[in-house]
């Protein structure tokens, strides 16, 4: 390879940030945009609920949304915790605002390595591995109701996830040359916004549809 070539490749650690930001959002994103909205069939019951999220129409199904959402999250993760131990402060370089989310997005991202480990486990794993069957509806409603711990983790958890996204967003546009004015930008800022407060609003509608019924 030419010193030009070498020059105008990409490093690895570009490639590596592009693929890390593209399993942000597709498929890590919009597979949870459509977890939230299946979980909303809590308002409709414990069957409607336990038809819409845990249950598969076949196996293969079933391995199949493991290895599109599980691998890519796995994969993000590593990206993402390498970011951390790798990344500085950027108060210096930019405004308030930027430097604000910048710090939240790497706060947020470790409550939610925290929060998905978890909520993998005691919603999906261990059921199905130790139990011998999916998570019952009235397991987490029950959950939800009566011990607070699990309540404040899951507002948490899910405000953490939610934003983590929605910010992710931004950083993915730009990472991708998306947006390249400071006009674009801006909307880009509203967008993300707009993402945050819609998957919030769905997610801590779950959250209340459980404890209702708990």
């Amino acid at each position: 390879m030419s010193a030009a070539t070498s020059a105008t490749a990409p490093s690895a650690g570009f490639l590596r940030a592009r693929v890390g930001s593209l399993f942000a959002v597709a498929p890590l994103g919009v597979w949870t945009a459509i977890h939230l909205w299946n979980n909303l069939s809590a308002f409709q019951g414990a069957d409607a609920w336990e038809q819409s999220v845990t249950t598969y129409s076949h196996p293969v199904a079933q391995l199949l949304t493991a290895i599109v959402v599980l691998l890519p999250l796995v994969l993000h993760t590593i990206w993402g915790f390498g970011r951390l131990l790798t990344t500085r402060p950027n108060n210096v370089r930019y405004g308030f605002f930027a430097n604000l989310k910048y710090a939240l997005q790497r706060l947020s991202a470790i409550g939610v390595m925290l929060f998905l480990g978890a909520h993998l486990w005691l919603a999906m794993l261990h059921p199905r591995l130790v139990e011998g069957h999916p998570e019952a509806f009235a397991d987490i409603s029950h959950e939800m109701r009566t011990h607070l711990p699990t309540l404040v983790v899951y507002l948490l958890g899910t405000l953490g996830v939610c934003y983590h996204l929605a910010n992710g967003l931004s950083t993915f546009a730009m990472g991708w040359g998306v947006v390249t004015s400071q006009r674009a930008l801006t909307k880009l800022n509203y967008l993300s916004g707009a993402v945050f407060v819609v998957m919030l609003g769905m997610a801590w509608a779950v959250i209340f549809a459980l404890y209702k019924s708990g």
